[in-house]
């Protein structure tokens, strides 16, 4: 088939009108909240319903990253990686049911002040949040700035950094006039226009190759040119969902231990995802909210990882190249050609407008992800760490630092992008994975023994993230320095550091945390009760008030002027905690909690019947596909 170019007025008049109408919805969010305090700027005024939180979940998670990795994977190895996906199925009632719970109950903004209120002390926040900043800057904004940018790169043929200090102009406006209200609704539209756009490519990609039945008998055959050995050979598991637990690319049981930590931390623990559940006007919106992003998270097998199959069987000679010289003329990439399939079947399959309209889905996810992660890492560092630098900043002075920060994230990110062209054999998906793989089960462990274990203490805790992140860094840094090698060309790295699959190191990496944290724990005496009200599971309903850890910080629930509105004041005077208003004092400087409002119990019921249901599809699928 003839690759053609995007650039016609079809598409040109799509993607503008796509930017118009993003333009329009954000100046119409803009005046339904104000971007001049902190909580309205960083948790919209904790005011959104249902269908916004879900939405701006599943568009924060889906970001241009997915498309390309997720089909570039697919391409190369089948419909395992779909697993990725599936599993958030799960995982998100754990959020909405569990942790979001207690999260809304400690009255916290972000992430790192939890664990500061849970444990006390500073240095486990302040830990937390610069390790945060980091993934967000090595997993998050330099794949999905250098995924979008493949996109523009195979539409208008631009140089890679041009086209991402292309896109980086126009998120970088978009983020930091706006606040996290523009940015949920926002994400409203560009979810619709991602599942409408992907869905038209996914019916011309499976239709090119005689539908799934057609892919079934067809891609085993997908074979580059002049293949003499096993490299650039389709796997014979390709259509396995659960896969050899030694020899399989994503063997089982990481896929579902492993991969469970992983996204546990992710869905659970992560700024990005818990900003969006902080925003919720109710604790049966955020559930809703949950809900409707665990449906939307049924879409990528069929969106992104069937259509990136269909491309290798499409343009194996590109797709699936198997040697460095041949790949290197096909894509300009050594290491392999599998990241461009969904670019190639944009530009291959699609009729002028179409092309047009997939651009902007991919825009609409890069823009997404993007101002998502922009907005939630400038909340990490204006109020876990510059406002522990500066704890007299007034409420302006954050909003500024949070701002600079986001432009100082750009920069890191594009110094970033090399590592990311190169890594994990050219596969997006597999680089995201096998980094957090190294990094996240540590923080995964932490989270988890602090809801459900009150015996958890904060030297357990601190030498637990302690021990899980060097015990990572043994592994991260030897397979990132020697590489893990290629089909053919096996990497430096020993196998008694590297050998064991990403996946099997996480679920490892985390009991290993777990037995740090809970060996140390029990050195040390335990945390009163009277510190531990509504901020761990056992007592989330509890109504004594609680004493506050450290008493100089602000009790339960201020977290300081981070949850204040100072809307009009420039002094602050006046204003009352976000979540926590007309809280009484209670004895020992602690608070007592609010009568929580009630919640409707028709819609309540309506949510969990649709919970039950949604566990119902995801176990259904996994058993079909296994």
């Amino acid at each position: 088939m003839e690759r053609t170019t995007a650039v016609n007025p079809w598409d040109l008049g799509v993607i503008g009108g796509y930017f118009l109408l993003v333009l329009a919805v954000g100046l119409w969010s803009l005046r339904r909240g104000s971007r001049s305090s902190i909580s309205g700027y960083f948790l919209a005024g904790r005011s959104m319903a249902w269908g916004p939180v879900g939405a701006s979940l599943f568009a924060s998670n889906i970001g241009s990253g997915h498309f390309v990795g997720l089909a570039g994977t697919g391409a190369a190895g089948g419909i395992a990686v779909g697993g990725f996906e599936w599993s958030g199925m799960f995982i998100v009632l754990l959020l909405g049911w569990a942790f979001v719970p207690i999260y809304l109950r400690a009255g916290v903004t972000t992430m790192p002040e939890y664990l500061g209120k849970r444990f006390g002390g500073g240095r486990i926040q302040l830990y937390l949040a610069l390790l945060s900043l980091g993934l967000y800057v090595s997993t998050k904004l330099s794949v999905d700035m250098y995924s979008g940018a493949i996109f523009i790169q195979e539409a208008l043929g631009w140089d890679l950094y041009a086209a991402v200090g292309a896109l980086l102009a126009v998120t970088a406006l978009y983020t930091v006039t706006g606040g996290l209200a523009a940015l949920m609704y926002a994400d409203l539209v560009q979810t619709l226009i991602i599942v409408v756009g992907a869905s038209v490519l996914a019916g011309y990609a499976l239709g090119a190759v005689g539908g799934y039945e057609g892919l079934v008998e067809r891609y085993p055959l997908a074979l580059p040119p002049n293949v003499t050995g096993p490299c650039g050979r389709p796997r014979p598991d390709a259509f396995h969902l659960l896969r050899h637990p030694s020899t399989g690319d994503l063997p089982w049981p990481g896929l579902l231990l492993g991969l469970g930590i992983i996204s546990a931390w992710y869905w659970c623990t992560d700024q990005v995802i818990v900003q969006r559940c902080l925003a919720g006007r109710s604790l049966t919106h955020v559930r809703a909210g949950c809900v409707v992003c665990g449906y939307l998270k049924v879409l990528p097998m069929f969106l992104m990882v069937l259509p990136g199959m269909a491309a290798r069987v499409l343009f194996p000679e590109v797709v699936g190249c198997a040697d460095p010289q041949g790949c290197r003329r096909a894509c300009g990439t050594p290491v392999g050609c599998s990241n461009v399939a969904y670019p190639r079947l944009v530009l291959t399959l699609l009729p002028p407008g179409l092309r047009g309209l997939m651009l902007a889905v991919v825009l609409a996810a890069l823009m997404s992800s993007l101002a998502s992660i922009f907005a939630s890492a400038g909340a990490l560092f204006t109020l876990d760490v510059y406002q522990r630098l500066r704890p007299h900043a007034g409420p302006r002075h954050l909003l500024i630092a949070g701002r600079l920060w986001i432009v100082a994230m750009v920069g890191l990110s594009l110094a970033w992008l090399p590592v990311v062209e190169a890594a994990r054999g050219g596969q997006l998906f597999d680089y995201i994975q096998a980094i957090a793989s190294y990094l996240a089960p540590p923080v995964a462990a932490v989270f988890f023994l602090a809801i459900f274990v009150p015996r958890v203490n904060e030297p357990g805790a601190f030498w637990g993230l302690l021990g899980g992140l060097g015990l990572g860094l043994a592994r991260l840094i030897p397979e990132f320095a020697l590489g893990t090698g290629t089909c053919g060309t096996p990497g430096r790295c020993p196998p008694f550091v590297c050998g064991l699959h990403y996946l099997h190191f996480a679920a490892l990496l985390f009991l290993v945390t777990g037995l740090i944290v809970i060996i140390v724990s029990l050195c040390y005496p335990p945390i009163p009760r009277q510190h531990l009200h509504r901020l761990v599971f056992s007592l989330r309903h509890s109504r004594e008030p609680r004493v506050d850890l450290d008493q100089s910080a602000p009790k339960d629930g201020a977290g300081g002027v981070q949850l204040r509105d100072v809307e009009a004041e420039p002094s602050g005077r006046g204003a009352e905690p976000v979540g926590q208003r007309a809280w009484p004092s209670g004895p020992g400087g602690g608070a007592v909690p609010p009568d929580t409002p009630a919640e409707d119990p028709v819609w309540s019921r309506v949510v969990n019947v649709n919970a039950v249901i949604l566990m119902a599809v995801a176990v259904f699928l996994w058993g079909y596909f296994a």
